[in-house]
């Protein structure tokens, strides 16, 4: 894996850690704020859900963490690869379901970690 990718997956993986500690923690005191077009009655009944979401994000960052500690040169291109594919479809899913701002912030990076892992133009091993 090329130092680019290594950061990159890095700069990933510390943004879904702080999309999980936003939905696990500060869901109901930053997301009015983060969010003001949505109705402020609206963050605490979805709370469970926004903790869900957290939690998630929080196993894409450990997962994206322990490509970063792989040894095998291979299995860590393959693992790195399922967790940014993972967070690829996520952001394209955001995209659509929720704004194009999201396919940009979370899928963008994860498909250029994707091109940085696997073009071999781009890479110097």
């Amino acid at each position: 894996m090329t130092k680019l990718a290594a950061i990159l997956i890095g700069l990933i993986a510390l943004l879904h850690i702080y999309i999980a500690w936003f939905g696990i923690f500060q869901w109901e005191t930053q997301g009015p704020i983060a969010f003001p077009d949505l109705p402020r009655d609206l963050f605490e009944p979805t709370r469970a859900m926004a903790a869900n979401q957290g939690v998630y994000n929080a196993l894409l960052a450990a997962g994206l963490i322990w490509t970063l500690c792989i040894k095998n040169a291979l299995w860590q291109k393959r693992i790195a690869t399922c967790f940014l594919l993972f967070v690829a479809a996520a952001g394209i899913l955001g995209g659509y379901r929720v704004s194009p701002d999201v396919a940009i912030a979370q899928a963008g990076p994860a498909v250029i970690a994707l091109l940085l892992l696997w073009l071999p133009v781009l890479r110097r091993d």
